[in-house]
């Protein structure tokens, strides 16, 4: 079945037409999510979510765009939410349990009212973050968290890897604002 049939049956509820759709762009769908997410059970997981979310919202595609490129925002977008939610649930400010902060060797590092300094710079780095625009904080936890290359970060986010470039000089530069530039800590 051709693409646009195929896409107008899926519209009208039409099963073979979701059915279509699927065998048309699941290698492609699923290729996305696998490098999103590094490992295949997660890619098959993220791949299911992304053909109901397409199931869910297919009465929004326009036309403008080819479906491919449609589908695939989708896919980027449920990717990015899962990569945010994952992160919301990683970043603890809490002191790790294995952590002594009091233990010199494992915390040198100390503001003159005795606490660890680096807790300190992690919140203030965190709220930092959070006062980001999303496009820029998005580029810095890709870039600079994830250590992906600006290409990737591109092909991630759909923009060309000069905008990738651009948003991480400007985050930076907002960040250092935000901040405020300081040499090294004091020992």
């Amino acid at each position: 079945m051709p693409e646009a049939e195929a896409i107008e049956r899926a519209r009208n509820g039409d099963v073979a037409g979701y059915e279509s759709l699927y065998h048309l762009h699941r290698s492609r769908v699923y290729s996305l999510c696998l490098r999103f997410t590094g490992n295949t059970s997660d890619a098959e997981d993220l791949a299911q979510e992304v053909f109901l979310q397409m199931y869910r919202k297919i009465s929004t595609f326009r036309g403008d765009a080819k479906f491919g490129s449609w589908l695939h925002r989708v896919a980027v977008n449920l990717a990015l939410m899962r990569f945010r939610r994952r992160r919301l649930r990683e970043v603890s400010l809490n002191i790790p349990h294995t952590l002594n902060p009091d233990h010199p060797l494992q915390s040198p590092l100390r503001d003159r009212f005795g606490t660890s300094s680096f807790l300190v710079e992690r919140v203030a780095l965190g709220r930092a973050l959070g006062s980001l625009s999303k496009a820029r904080r998005s580029v810095v936890l890709l870039h600079d968290i994830n250590g992906f290359t600006h290409g990737e970060v591109a092909q991630r986010l759909g923009v060309a890897a000069g905008t990738s470039k651009s948003q991480l000089h400007k985050a930076h530069v907002e960040l250092r604002g935000i901040l405020g530039h300081r040499g090294a800590p004091e020992v």
